[in-house]
């Protein structure tokens, strides 16, 4: 918890994107927007603070961006996930640093499938486990909505943790 002699980081905030007209330009601009905010508020908090709950739900910085690499792996890549709740604890080994750097990797492995998506309203090319994949207009517009709120619960978390606020 902030105190009153701790340091408050102010980052300015960031702008949305700027993309091109295209339905998949826009989708993927805003996901990765989102993408990046959500990789910053965690960069660089502090340990233990960055694991700890300021909320009843348990709910933790370093838990979001580890959800939500989870997310994005199951989504775009096809990985199967059994727990999903259990998702929201990044192993007690990794650090801040390992766990962006895991988030950032299944980001640009995500890329790497949408980058040969050319019809929204096609499937994507990886199947989930027992399932038929989801189209990419679908996916992009989950991911949206599910980075975006976690998002925003990180922002409040950070800035719980240390004063930090902006994107």
């Amino acid at each position: 918890m902030v105190t009153s002699s701790s340091r408050r980081t102010v980052r300015p905030d960031t702008p949305p994107p700027r993309t091109g007209d295209g339905e998949l330009d826009v989708l993927r601009g805003f996901l990765d927007y989102l993408r990046a905010s959500v990789a910053a508020k965690v960069e660089g908090a502090p340990e233990p603070g960055v694991r700890s709950a300021a909320v009843p739900s348990g709910t933790n910085l370093l838990g979001l961006l580890h959800h939500l690499t989870h997310v994005e792996r199951a989504t775009f890549l096809g990985d199967r996930v059994t727990d999903w709740q259990a998702t929201f604890h990044a192993p007690a080994e990794d650090g801040v640093d390992e766990v962006v750097a895991r988030y950032r990797r299944a980001v640009a492995e995500a890329n790497e499938v949408l980058d040969t998506c050319t019809d929204p309203g096609a499937p994507l090319p990886r199947a989930r486990p027992g399932g038929r994949p989801p189209a990419v207009r679908r996916a992009l517009t989950h991911l949206i909505e599910e980075t975006g709120r976690h998002a925003g619960h990180a922002d409040i978390l950070r800035e719980l943790l240390d004063g930090s606020t902006g994107r």
